[in-house]
């Protein structure tokens, strides 16, 4: 098997480019909160290292010399790159003086009184799978989110964002039950408590529920399944466990891989708990490993998925395990990343930058490997680009909008 590597800008590894999305599970609030901005921007952001900007401007390059992205399917009308499956939610980031521990009880009901006066507007951005879209359209890809809003005040502001962006969003309302309750339709939101040392504390209401937040779906609408049908690639994380039946989320796949569209999951903190789940979510978890075109997982990940501590041999497993699958991403953090083939082993190097805050730089990262794989960019290359977007993300505070200036500046 070959190995390639790339480091043509022989950055120290002193970032985490790329870490999952902090768990949404067991992060309990604050017993005090206050109502403060999330840090801003430092004045004219911090160091903007040179080899930041050349690998994403090259790799855009790169691409833009190969032409337009890889049709991806037979029929000729996958008009969209990219579609994401749920987490659709808003994410109110708030800043407050500690994280401590509370039972689950006092949780809920604190985040209860949270959400009976929610903040103001300006605490708000559109979190969870749009970080991800976010990312990809200011990389020049289409793409579409696949998931429920509901229709107050934070559906539309999800609605309103997105449509800004020039990103589409197709509902699932077809399978509603007149019986369920007005909150089963709500918006779901993400608290997103950060303390003075930027660490970061998330709640939501999917924390306490023993059924998927909205259980009222039992199938898959006829409106996702055109929209799968027409997109290059289905993205789908763990975290859709939260809200959707395993059944929905299979079915979700099998639409794709009929429709020729190419399956990317990542598992992330989720993996481990689907992996002890019901007998239902351990089915979908494997459906899921086994069928995805492309796995993303930091090495943490893939050890807890196969009982493999060494990084590479544990992508391999994964590799042998599935049947579709091409690509194994491990995102190593400081020590850069990992696409693991059936025939190669590539990596690339992290870039040494003042980090200010990671979120978001997952779902930058992941926009990056489906860039390169539209492109049929080279492995480094790819593994290069999505190490320097999930860097840039690094340099600025918050995800969402405040994503988007950065990936935007370094992409030009």
């Amino acid at each position: 098997m070959a190995l390639q590597t790339l480091n043509p800008y022989r950055q120290a590894a002193a970032v985490s480019p790329a870490p999952s999305p902090a768990p949404r599970r067991g992060h309990p609030p604050p017993q005090s909160l206050l109502h403060l901005p999330p840090r801003r921007r430092l004045a004219g952001g911090a160091a903007r290292p040179r080899a930041v900007a050349a690998a994403v401007s090259g790799a855009v390059n790169e691409a833009r010399r190969r032409g337009a992205p890889q049709d991806g399917g037979e029929d000729g009308r996958k008009d969209t790159d990219l579609a994401t499956l749920g987490n659709l939610c808003v994410d109110v980031v708030l800043s407050v003086p500690q994280l401590p521990p509370a039972p689950r009880e006092e949780r809920k009901a604190y985040m209860e009184r949270l959400a009976a006066s929610p903040p103001d507007q300006k605490f708000w951005e559109a979190g969870g799978n749009c970080n991800l879209a976010f990312a990809a359209a200011r990389l020049g890809l289409s793409c579409s989110t696949l998931g429920h809003v509901g229709e107050e005040i934070y559906g539309k502001f999800i609605l309103d964002v997105l449509q800004a962006e020039g990103i589409s969003v197709v509902g699932m309302l077809e399978n509603t039950n007149a019986a369920a309750c007005r909150q089963a339709y709500e918006t779901l939101l993400c608290w997103v408590l950060v303390d003075p040392f930027q660490k970061h504390g998330f709640c939501s209401r999917a924390d306490f529920s023993e059924e998927p937040t909205f259980s009222w779906i039992r199938k898959l609408p006829a409106d996702i399944r055109t929209a799968i049908h027409h997109s290059k690639i289905l993205f789908c994380n763990g975290y859709a466990f939260d809200e959707f039946f395993p059944d929905v989320i299979a079915s979700s796949i099998d639409c794709a891989i009929d429709s020729g569209t190419a399956v990317f999951f990542d598992p992330g903190p989720r993996g481990k708990s689907l992996l002890h789940g019901t007998l239902d979510e351990q089915r979908a978890l494997e459906h899921a490993l086994s069928l995805s075109d492309v796995l993303l997982l930091t090495s943490d990940e893939a050890e807890s998925l196969t009982n493999i501590r060494n990084p590479v041999q544990a992508g391999q497993e994964l590799l042998k395990r599935g049947i579709r699958t091409k690509q194994v991403v491990i995102k190593m953090g400081s020590k850069g990343s990992i696409m693991i083939t059936k025939n190669t082993i590539s990596c690339a190097p992290a870039f040494k930058i003042d980090v200010v805050d990671t979120v978001g730089c997952g779902d930058s990262f992941t926009a990056a490997i489906a860039f390169g794989f539209l492109h049929d960019l080279p492995a480094v290359n790819t593994l290069t680009l999505a190490n320097a977007v999930g860097a840039a993300t690094a340099t600025g505070c918050g995800a969402g909008r405040m994503l988007l200036a950065w990936i935007k500046y370094y992409s030009s």
